[in-house]
């Protein structure tokens, strides 16, 4: 399985090495155009919303003419967004930039798609567990490259680094990257097909779940490096590093116990206690003082997110159609960056205005709504499985 994925696996890690530059530092840079905690919120928000719109549309063109071009559409995109940014001199250059990358960025749903074509669906757990760790490897490297960078050169040194990155994924693509999917011959999936996938009983209940986790995540991604900054004194190159610790534990969990853990008790029981340690994680936020104080929170939501997010993922796959299954993760993807909308602005304002106790609020909030559906969800399944077992021995 590893062999036919590996390619993907290549490409996602380039590419998140590029992305996971920008994520502790882009606060920072905001910032230093004099704007507020709340406008920070406001640019995660607005890269957010253009892949909101474009996700499902990346996923959907996708189905029809094949994973590979789309991805090289993306990335092309990508870069372009990445150079804009290295040589903004404004709060408005940065905006556009964001816009730039978010509107061209479909990768996230279409790298599913590509693997769940790839993987027989027993597997599909564990692949996307593998997903995860080149996702997460790329968040070890690329913010130590970006803190390095930054404490010698400036702002302008890691997104510069991040935009050849990009051009190398893109390269990476076209010469090493074969097409999964031949659309020639299988039915299309219209917009008619994603409004019934929404309320099939099958694709829907986990679309919604996958939502409010989402949002829990979301939350927590966009206020995590202000929290940083307030409760612990944090600059730009200690939260880089931090993050790159955060990394080095994702591609162990992801690598090892995560996949295991899957295979064994299935992806249903395994995202639910995945939401449920990250719920603890974020329960555990208004506790933060200190770097010690820190960690459990850390470790919580590190085991948490590498578990829960593979699990959902996979529950969605085999559950998607197959000819509609770059639409239907694009509508995801969608749902994510819906998330990535609303929640940043919510979180660093709670942030701003209460400190940073508040600063987990929302994401309990969400996660606690992801762990009751996703409970109520395992106990019907039981059932289900209880009914036909009776059903069988009657007969």
């Amino acid at each position: 399985m590893i062999a036919r994925i590996l390619p993907i696996l290549g490409v996602t890690f380039i590419d998140i090495l590029g992305f996971s530059i920008l994520l502790p530092i882009l606060p920072y840079f905001v910032k230093s155009f004099g704007a507020s905690d709340i406008v920070v919120g406001l640019l995660f928000s607005t890269f957010a919303a253009c892949q909101f719109i474009a996700g499902p549309l990346w996923g959907n063109v996708s189905d029809r003419i094949g994973r590979k071009r789309v991805l090289i559409v993306s990335q092309i995109g990508s870069t372009i967004g990445w150079f804009m940014l290295a040589f903004a001199h404004t709060i408005g250059m940065v905006f556009i930039a964001r816009i730039v990358e978010g509107v061209s960025g479909g990768n996230l749903s279409v790298t599913q798609a590509y693997v769940a074509d790839l993987v027989e669906p027993r597997q599909r757990g564990r692949a996307f567990s593998y997903v995860g760790a080149a996702f997460s490897a790329g968040i070890v490297f690329g913010p130590l490259l970006g803190g390095v960078l930054f404490d010698r050169f400036g702002f302008s040194a890691p997104f510069l680094a991040a935009a050849t990155l990009q051009l190398i994924t893109l390269v990476v693509t076209i010469v090493m990257l074969p097409e999964s999917r031949n659309p020639e011959g299988t039915q299309v999936a219209t917009f008619g097909h994603i409004r019934a996938s929404l309320v099939d009983p099958r694709v829907g209940p986990i679309l919604l779940q996958m939502w409010a986790f989402s949002l829990a995540l979301y939350a927590w991604f966009g206020v995590f490096a202000l929290l940083m900054q307030a409760a612990l004194g944090f600059t730009a190159t200690n939260t880089s590093f931090f993050f790159a610790s955060f990394g080095v534990l994702s591609v162990i969990l992801q690598l090892g116990p995560g996949p295991r853990l899957i295979d064994m008790l299935g992806d249903r029981r395994s995202s639910n206690i995945g939401i449920a340690l990250a719920l603890c994680g974020f329960l555990l936020v208004p506790l933060i003082h200190s770097i010690w104080t820190m960690l459990p929170t850390f470790l919580l939501f590190g085991i948490g997110m590498s578990i829960a997010r593979p699990a959902l993922s996979s529950i969605l796959a085999d559950g998607a159609p197959e000819n509609q299954r770059g639409t239907i993760l694009g509508v995801s993807s969608a749902l994510d960056n819906l998330s990535g909308v609303a929640m940043p602005p919510l979180s660093t304002g709670l942030l701003g205005r209460y400190g940073p106790a508040w600063a987990g609020v929302t994401s309990s909030l969400f996660a606690f709504i992801a762990l009751l559906m996703g409970l109520g969800a395992q106990r019907r399944e039981g059932a289900d499985i209880g009914d036909r077992t009776a059903e069988a021995a009657a007969k």
